[in-house]
């Protein structure tokens, strides 16, 4: 996705390196890159993690995750910022004190990543509420999955109307957008056959994505590239709801074009990927 005679726009990736280059960082930059921005990082955490699981996990300081994203801004600019796995509370605080001096109508996009798929926790129980209070006001669309909404919200989600009202609550307090992403739905009968995610923005407008559930080992990194392509595309100009739309048709594309590398769940074939309209 190119703008014929317009720089590309510069994306900024907040969050934690993955060493199989499945999800996280490296994720990020090619999904950002394949979707024609500048990929820009500052690195929250360093992972030792590969298929199957997270064999373990080195924060950095906060300082220095804030000087990262300092040196991003100051020097290159920036025109939108993903925000993915931050793992503790002085990392947020850091972040968030950047960021609430820049310009307000900057598209931040929150993935709250806090368990990974295999049960690692990426995030530390008592930073979850210095992330809602320094980094959800900041954010203009927070994408949270299914067990995510659940400890933001306190409660089990056991179909989508709760879930829809789950995600209007928290875009209500927030004054943002909410994704509420349906790939960890388990009721097989009803909605399994299908991935319902729920686009909640904070004036109460609604808008809803369903398609055919993909059953593939191959998703790893999935939430990582969603959240990176609707920053990308927001970067690009496009609107909210465009944006999440054009991104869930690359996370479906990439997994199908999954390599299929590692004995767990595989990375996601970003470099295959063209979109409707692409040369």
């Amino acid at each position: 996705m190119k703008v014929q005679g317009l720089p590309p726009p510069r994306i900024l990736s907040i969050a934690g390196s993955d060493s199989s280059g499945g999800a996280g960082i490296q994720a990020d930059v090619k999904t950002i890159t394949m979707l024609g921005g500048y990929a820009m990082t500052a690195i929250t955490a360093v992972t030792a993690q590969n298929s199957i699981g997270v064999q373990g996990i080195t924060p950095l300081e906060g300082e220095f995750v804030a000087a990262q994203i300092r040196s991003c801004i100051d020097d290159i600019g920036v025109d939108a910022i993903k925000i993915g796995m931050l793992q503790n509370a002085d990392i947020i605080s850091h972040v968030a004190a950047v960021l609430e001096g820049l310009s307000g109508d900057l598209p931040v996009i929150l993935d709250p990543v806090m368990v990974a798929t295999s049960g690692a926790r990426l995030l530390e129980s008592d930073a979850i509420d210095v992330m809602r209070a320094r980094l959800f006001p900041l954010a203009t669309m927070l994408t949270p999955n299914l067990p995510e909404l659940e400890l933001l919200s306190g409660r089990k989600l056991r179909d989508t109307s709760l879930a829809r009202e789950a995600a209007q609550e928290l875009a209500t307090a927030h004054g943002c957008a909410v994704l509420a992403k349906g790939g960890h739905t388990g009721d097989e009968e009803k909605e399994g056959a299908q991935v319902i995610d729920l686009l909640q923005m904070a004036d109460g407008s609604m808008a809803s994505f369903t398609d055919a559930r993909i059953y593939s080992r191959n998703t790893h990194g999935t939430g990582c590239t969603l959240s990176a392509a609707i920053a990308t595309l927001l970067g690009h100009g496009q609107n909210v709801e465009h944006s999440v739309r054009l991104a869930r048709q690359f996370v479906r594309e990439a997994i199908w074009k999954a390599p299929d590398f590692g004995s767990g769940a595989g990375p996601l074939g970003h470099q295959a990927v063209r979109l409707a309209g692409e040369h």
